[in-house]
């Protein structure tokens, strides 16, 4: 059967080639950037990279090259222009550039022109955290979010919604005119009165119940401002002879900065426990060290009688109510330290306080793999905080309510007297509730840090948050921090960060943010970019019930359509919950049909000229419904092919740093996959197996060099190869086996692995006889000695001999009697000079190149190549870098993996720092 000719289209950028390690590089970046980054709003989990984000919006309009035979006719104009593209994308994730004018013009005006000037409005499906939306606006695209979920509703206001509609504004508080002259440029205006009633709402909180935080007293009788107090859970000790309240305590050690390590030295009198604080290491208590603590995975130990205490006494305990608290250490503020003091009884009195009445009383969602508090006996949101914490958040929030009325006055008072009155209040109104909107979630966001599962990072003197990862856990010895200690946890620290991030927001067109439900939102003529919920990875809604129900009594009178459930929508989160939808096989079928509805929904109302990008968050190796061995993967492959779409692309994003040697070559680098899809065109027709093979064979190799000119790491070309191999089998309605039956989508995926495999080997083909002769004694041996005479009849195959192989530098006969291995990039002379070298070979120079890279780094190694010959293609010693790393993966040759995995990642860099004088006596550089 025929091939099916493919819709006339124009290939987008996302479709050919990305330059993916330095998308993943400052994708990772992010990782360590807080000030100024927009999550620092508001937490939201599984949270995309600006960086990801941005370039594949910018991939997934502009034009590939290959779409304009007509401008780049010849291969030379192809690469050269996907280059310039490569780098205007290159400057445009870089961090630092983010403010830089110029970069962004000259990005918005290649989306113009590969759009007629009238580029489509984005779609976020699932916008969570507001990654994709937010770089939408910051492109100059018009920018639609839509969650179901109302914690991400609010973010994504804060983010593309709010900020444009008061851009330029002067603040309205009373003493802004004191605090800045001139002109209030794109959102320092806002940023300046949420910082300054945030300032309110901290100081009125402090008048009101800052008695309940009283200064610690040091040794020497003054007084210093208490950081936190860490406390530790207890537990009646069920041996009858000792009964003592045994605390359960991971660690004894609560400061361990070098010269400055503190412990905590329990001890019993009278059945009483009481602490003290030691600033040497003391010796091993009983069977508990001092570094161990008392408490385990599988149970506890009393201090007092040694006894073990099973965790299911313990978990008995907390259902039953029994779970107490001691007060183990304060930590107080000094200069340039901790002070480190044993519990006092004005301390543990001011911490001993009645429940607010009204404090939120919603039940924690049922999920034993992500919330085991409920476990031990914290079922309800409340039951997460002390006394005192629930004080602190019930006041503050009802503090936004008192400064949203602040705000909504100073407002009128600065409103033109000419306006209309009802212009005048309107504005006001809507003004006071955008800064009521900062405030509520920086209260919510504080929730985080004053929780009683909160930790005490010993090596760095400071709390960690509870949300480190996407759970709620239960913890044995917790930290209770200060809201007004001015460290992590205090509203006012909070603010800080949040109004840094203000100038990081792209202003321009305000978003459209909505409630929606994806399975039946709006989709015409709007185009998709989404990062949809990945079937049971994270459980959003019973997890953001713990910020709801701050926002929701700071702002259900602002947002009521929003906040007028206790708690957050349930019924129609797509999340495959085997405790809300009757196990496994209904999570399962309740997933799948809601995932494939929507993309289904979505080929219907596709825009035809452009694909959609979904993100896909990795989970490595699952269990399917049946119990079965298969991919998330494969799955998600499978209900895109059925919802009617064909795959055009597979680009790993990773926003981690794998530096694990196993990690190489796998797909675990990958944090998550972007693919571009484009609709299938109703008349596809059917191919037999051959044809589908055929068809590979014919695509694969141009597919393949197309993705080698990006600066992609060998390491992700596996996966980004599976993009076009995709795109041959989705193109079908079906790939027909010989019986009949139509082709798994994990027989294509293995069919389009073997080609790939094929396809680099055929590249061998290119090579020079020497390093012909390399590549096949490396894939049997690596650098390991091989026999002499297995060693001449592959040197004789390829018309060469191992003297002469000697010569050339590439292996050695010396040794163990008759052995020969090829030399590795470690072994060779560090004076090789190739400009003087009479057998020089592509293998030579890529082992020299490896070796310097390793040893001297990147310019060092781009001094080495301009030495280098022109007869050495640069092409070549690309291609052998990547399939070099390709054969020491396969052969589990890790090292060796890596290293070439550097080099390939790092080519282009080299490439480009090598300049070279032309005949006419000016530079040009080397093409990579």
């Amino acid at each position: 059967m025929t091939e099916p000719r493919p819709t006339p289209m124009k290939r987008k950028l996302i479709e050919v080639a990305l330059p993916l390690e330095v998308i993943n590089r400052e994708s990772a970046r992010e990782k360590s950037i807080r000030r100024g980054h927009p999550s620092t709003f508001h937490l939201w989990w599984a949270r995309r990279p600006l960086a990801a984000a941005r370039a594949v919006l910018f991939a997934q309009l502009v034009d590939d090259p290959s779409s304009h035979p007509e401008r780049f006719p010849s291969d030379a104009d192809l690469i050269n222009e996907r280059k310039r593209l490569h780098r205007l994308i290159e400057r445009m994730v870089t961090w630092e550039n983010l403010h830089d004018d110029e970069v962004f013009m000259q990005a918005r005006q290649e989306i113009l022109d590969s759009t007629d000037g009238a580029p489509p409005p984005i779609l976020d499906l699932f916008a969570g955290g507001g990654a994709i939306p937010l770089e939408a606006q910051r492109l100059g695209l018009e920018a639609h979010a839509s969650d179901l979920n109302p914690v991400a509703v609010l973010i994504n206001k804060a983010l593309i919604e709010i900020p444009p509609k008061f851009a330029g504004r002067s603040p309205v508080n009373p003493e802004a005119s004191v605090l800045r002259q001139g002109s209030w440029p794109s959102n320092t205006g806002l940023a300046d009165d949420v910082q300054f009633y945030g300032n309110w709402i901290r100081d009125e909180a402090e008048k009101r119940i800052g008695s309940n935080y009283p200064k610690a007293t040091l040794s020497d009788g003054s007084k210093a401002s208490v950081i936190a107090w860490i406390w530790a859970r207890t537990v009646t000790c069920p041996n009858p002879a000792c009964g003592i309240r045994m605390p359960l305590v991971r660690s004894w050690q609560i400061g361990g900065k070098k010269g400055r390590e503190a412990w905590v030295i329990p001890s019993t009198v009278n059945g009483i426990v009481t602490y003290r604080i030691s600033y040497t290491s003391p010796s091993p208590n009983g069977s508990t060290t001092a570094d161990s603590g008392t408490v385990t995975r599988t149970g506890a130990t009393c201090i007092n009688c040694s006894a073990a205490v099973d965790l299911k006494y313990i978990r008995a305990e907390g259902k039953a109510g029994r779970l107490g608290t001691d007060l183990l250490s304060i930590v107080a503020e000094g200069k340039r330290t901790r002070h480190y003091l044993p519990p006092s009884t004005e301390q543990i009195e001011a911490a001993s306080l009645a429940r607010p009445e009204d404090a939120p009383d919603g039940r924690l969602g049922y999920d034993p793999r992500a919330i085991t508090a409920p476990n031990y006996g914290l079922e309800t949101i409340s039951d997460l905080f002390t006394a005192r914490q629930l004080v602190a958040l019930t006041t503050f929030s009802d503090l936004v309510v008192e400064a949203r009325e602040r705000v909504y006055s100073d407002a009128i008072a600065r409103c033109d007297s000419t306006a209309e009155r009802s212009e005048t209040e309107k504005w006001s109104a809507s003004y006071a509730d955008a800064v009521a909107l900062y405030l509520g979630a920086a209260v919510s966001r504080g929730a985080d840090l004053n929780n009683s599962l909160v930790t005490w990072s010993s090596s760095r003197d400071q709390a960690r948050n509870l949300f480190a990862r996407q759970a709620i856990p239960m913890t044995w010895d917790f930290v209770e921090v200060s809201p007004f200690g001015g460290a992590a946890g205090d509203l006012g620290v909070a603010l800080r960060t949040s109004g840094e991030a203000f100038a990081a927001l792209p202003g321009g067109e305000p978003g459209t943010v909505s409630q929606l439900d994806a399975q039946t939102r709006q989709l015409q003529g709007l185009l998709i970019s989404t990062d949809p919920p990945y079937y049971d990875n994270i459980g959003y809604s019973d997890l953001s019930d713990f910020f709801y129900v701050w926002l929701r009594r700071a702002l259900r009178t602002i947002h009521p359509e929003l906040l007028s459930t206790l708690l957050t929508p349930k019924e129609n989160e797509l999340v495959a919950n085997p405790y809300r939808h009757d196990g496994k096989s209904g999570a399962h079928q309740f997933f799948e049909s809601g995932f494939n509805g929507i993309f289904r929904r979505a080929r219907e109302h596709a825009i035809p000229n452009f694909p959609i990008t979904v993100y896909y968050a990795f989970k490595q190796v699952e269990t399917n419904m049946h119990g079965e061995a298969s991919t998330g993967w494969e799955t998600l492959l499978d209900g895109m092919l059925s919802a009617g779409w064909s795959i055009t692309a597979t680009w790993p994003m990773r926003s981690e740093r794998g530096g694990r040697m196993r990690d190489i070559g796998s797909n675990a680098l990958a944090s998550s996959i972007v693919l571009a899809l484009r609709p299938r065109p109703a008349s596809a027709s059917q191919t037999p197996r051959r044809g589908f093979i055929s068809a590979l064979k014919g695509e694969l190799p141009q597919a393949l060099r197309e993705l080698q000119q990006g600066a992609i790491a060998p390491v992700d070309l596996p996966q980004a190869a599976i993009g076009p191999g995709m795109a041959v089998f989705s193109r079908y309605s079906a790939v027909l086996n010989d019986d009949g039956s139509p082709m798994s989508v994990r027989a294509a995926l293995s069919l389009i692995n073997e080609v790939l495999d094929e396809v680099l080997s055929e590249q061998e083909g290119d090579f020079d006889s020497d390093t012909r002769f390399a590549l096949a004694w490396f894939r049997q041996h690596g650098f390991e000695a091989g026999d002499f005479g297995d060693a001449d009849n592959l040197a004789r195959a390829r018309n060469a001999s191992l003297e002469h192989l000697e010569r050339s530098g590439i292996l050695s006969l010396r040794g163990t009697r008759g052995k020969v291995s090829l030399l590795a990039p470690a072994t060779l002379d560090p004076a090789w000079n190739p400009q003087t070298d009479a057998y020089i070979s592509v293998w030579e120079v890529v082992m020299h190149l490896s070796r310097t890279l390793t040893e001297s780094g990147i310019v060092a190694t781009s001094s080495l190549l301009s030495e280098v010959p022109d007869s050495i293609d640069r092409d070549l010693c690309k291609e052998l870098g990547f399939l070099l790393f390709a054969l020491a993966e396969d052969s589990k040759r890790t090292k060796v993996a890596i290293e070439f995995n550097a080099l390939g990642t790092a080519w282009n860099d080299i490439v480009s720092g090598v300049v070279r004088p032309s005949k006419q006596g000016t530079f040009d550089y080397t093409r990579g």
